[in-house]
């Protein structure tokens, strides 16, 4: 009997060494492996999200640069970008093609630090992310190499599906690599070595035991995934580091399978979130009126029909506070419009956004799930 799938939403980063099987180019088979199994779990009700590392590798391929020794590679900032210039279109015509095997559909996203450090550009690429997989299409995010410069540049891809899941509250981060895990020595060099199967606490007992990139061609290294296991875990998702090439690995990681190396989150995804928003100084405020306020305490959306004023500036992506006709803070959150619009659709109803600003970013001023009731 097969099991079920124990997340709602994944998210799957794919190493170039993944991407390439230890080989100087992209590995048809392997991209199709991976494509099946994304395609397998996404039939059974997982929501995906795949983190594609390999554009300056496709690049590479796509030029004929293919040579792996790395005094042939290119070292220079611009050289880079270009490459991922190249390869980024290579690679995301394979993926097309791969995933058109299986009548699904892809969505190019690139991000970069930025997009994700700016509270607006943050909500709008949630937005956007969270609309893609509400039309069950498949996202494939990358860095924006092209375009990024050392200062703002993720740095490397499992840090960015770390954000990405974050930014999406998805309940796991599957990081695919040309290693099984973490191991409590090398296992190159070490024959004791022995795979750790499950980390409930990131201490520096498990940061000292993080190595460098060995492959040449990618950029993170077993250190970069701690780095990303740590921000993926604080915010109460888990995180799986496992050997891309394992059979099953995606479908055995999501039905919660002994796969590699697992690290547990150390809060619930709920408390992680309502900590964040509580944290932030808040910009403005929403006065709601009294049905307002008790459909908040009922877990309810902000909706601008229940807005009596608009207290203050912010923009769209700020932390603002719901007060009630008494002035009291009954909720904080984060809203979906700036105050100079809420300002105009304030009493309205959300049918009439549109007619009124002529945009419509969502029919509430604060989501429920962005939302904390005090």
């Amino acid at each position: 009997m097969t099991a079920t799938p124990t997340v709602e939403t994944l998210v799957v980063k794919v190493g170039t060494s993944t991407l390439t099987a230890g080989t100087s180019h992209l590995n048809r088979r392997r991209m199709l492996e991976i494509a099946q199994q994304i395609v397998c779990a996404r039939e059974q009700g997982v929501r995906v999200v795949l983190v594609s590392s390999g554009a300056m590798a496709a690049g590479r391929e796509r030029l004929g640069m293919t040579d792996r020794n790395p005094a042939s590679q290119s070292k220079t900032l611009p050289e880079k970008q270009m490459l991922a210039a190249v390869g980024q279109t290579h690679l995301m015509a394979l993926w097309e093609q791969v995933f058109g095997m299986f009548d699904v559909r892809v969505a190019q996203v690139l991000l970069t630090r930025a997009d994700l450090s700016d509270r607006r550009r943050y909500l709008n690429a949630r937005d956007t992310l969270l609309t893609i997989l509400d039309h069950n299409i498949l996202p494939i995010v990358n860095e924006n190499d092209a375009v990024t410069t050392e200062e703002i540049r993720v740095g490397d891809n499992d840090n960015l599906s770390a954000l990405v899941t974050n930014v999406l509250d998805a309940d796991l981060l599957l990081i695919l690599s040309d290693i099984d895990g973490l191991f409590t020595a090398d296992p190159r060099k070490d024959k004791n070595a022995k795979l750790i199967g499950e980390v409930r606490e990131i201490d520096d007992r498990i940061r000292a035991l993080a190595g460098g990139s060995k492959t040449g061609l990618g950029v993170g290294g077993m250190s970069t995934k701690i780095q990303a296991a740590e921000l993926v875990t604080r915010a109460g998702a888990s995180m799986v580091v496992a050997h891309g090439a394992r059979p099953n690995v995606i479908l055995d990681a999501v039905r919660g399978q002994p796969v590699g190396t697992r690290f547990l989150p150390v809060v619930t995804q709920i408390e992680s979130r309502k900590r964040w928003i509580l944290s932030e100084r808040t910009s403005g405020a929403f006065v709601a009126d009294d049905g307002a306020v008790r459909a908040l305490r009922s877990g309810k959306s902000l909706l601008p029909v229940g807005v009596k004023e608009v207290v203050g500036e912010f923009e769209r992506g700020e932390f603002v506070a719901v007060r009630d006709a008494q002035g009291r803070e009954v909720a904080r959150g984060i809203t979906r419009y700036s105050a100079r619009d809420a300002s105009r659709i304030a009493g309205k109803r959300s049918d009439q956004i549109e007619k009124i600003l002529g945009y419509n970013y969502a029919p509430m001023l604060i989501h429920a799930d962005d939302l904390v009731t005090l």
